[in-house]
């Protein structure tokens, strides 16, 4: 165990890590959404995501950009940015309504066992993923070179780069946007009520299904964003992009609380931290084991998570 090179390296580590939990963090509000309304695990929002990743670089070759492109100016970043940004968030945001549309909703017209929506959602998630895996040729597909990361702010070893205090802000004012939306917003009510008791609130005059289709639109919403951030990061995508990360969002979720938005914020930022120290601690070919350490330990000892099922009005 390299204990003395994670005390020297503890800054870089964390902030490192942090910009990785960042992504998952968004990338788990997919999961704790759904679940919260429908108490059902949507594996499927990994290939929701996964969309993301390819919609952003599509719209980007449209302008001529590709891995070889020379770095734009500061004007031209923001502009792709922003359309990048657009296209993923739509695209992300149709496969939501899609897969909810196609998958879960004749499931749930017809009151279909819990077990049919969980072997639905593998099935839609193995599909978009092997769709995108032949369309790609399963080659993976570089990342124009957008944001060239160079430092901001150094204390002591620790280099924070533009590209950290994108990916970790860009996800900070997101989440709150977020949960200003479902605490303030009326459509946010209507979706805390289902939450809380779905019958109840139809007979309020809550339409579910148009509130259970504007909780996979938002979780698609959510995973656009961090599909550019995961593209901006790691600089390559390929069809099975958001399988692991997706295993990852979901421990986060449940690490948090699944159910819970800040918890889902709080479980990615935590997951990520403790990759990246295990990693530093143990080796790199423990970055992806800690999650499902991680993950079996809450389901033994807090499977609930750490800010517990957000149930009545806060749940969802």
């Amino acid at each position: 165990m390299n204990f003395s090179g994670l005390i020297q390296d503890f800054g870089p580590l964390t902030i490192a890590g942090l910009t990785q939990g960042a992504i998952i963090a968004l990338f788990a509000l997919g999961y704790t959404l759904v679940y919260g309304v429908l108490r059902l695990i949507n594996f499927a929002h990994s290939e929701v995501f996964l969309v993301g990743t390819y919609a952003c670089l599509i719209v980007w070759g449209f302008f001529g950009l590709d891995q070889n492109s020379a770095t734009p100016g500061m004007g031209a970043v923001i502009g792709y940015l922003l359309i990048g940004l657009v296209a993923a968030i739509l695209i992300s945001g149709v496969t939501a309504l899609a897969v909810e549309v196609v998958a879960y909703r004749p499931l749930r017209r017809r009151n279909a066992p819990p077990l049919a929506f969980l072997i639905t959602a593998i099935g839609a998630s193995l599909f978009i993923s092997e769709v995108v895996g032949v369309l790609t040729h399963r080659n993976q597909r570089g990342v124009p070179n957008l944001i060239r990361p160079t430092d901001v702010l150094v204390i002591g070893n620790m280099h924070i780069t533009n590209l950290q205090i994108l990916i970790i802000g860009l996800a900070l004012v997101s989440m709150f946007a977020l949960d200003q939306f479902i605490n303030r917003s009326r459509l946010g009510r209507g979706i805390r009520a289902v939450a809380q008791n779905p019958d109840a609130a139809a007979l309020m005059g809550v339409n579910k299904s148009r509130v259970i289709m504007l909780v996979f639109l938002v979780g698609g919403l959510m995973a656009g964003i961090a599909a550019v951030m995961y593209d901006l990061k790691i600089g390559v995508t390929r069809f099975d992009a958001g399988f692991i990360l997706g295993i990852e969002a979901f421990t986060a979720a449940v690490l948090g609380g699944i159910g819970n938005l800040r918890g889902a914020l709080l479980g990615g930022l935590l997951l990520g931290l403790v990759q990246v120290y295990a990693a530093s601690l143990l080796g790199s070919e423990w970055l992806r084991a800690a999650a499902f350490i991680i993950l079996v330990l809450i389901l033994l000892f807090r499977p609930t998570g750490l800010l517990g099922e957000s149930l009545g009005r806060a749940r969802a």
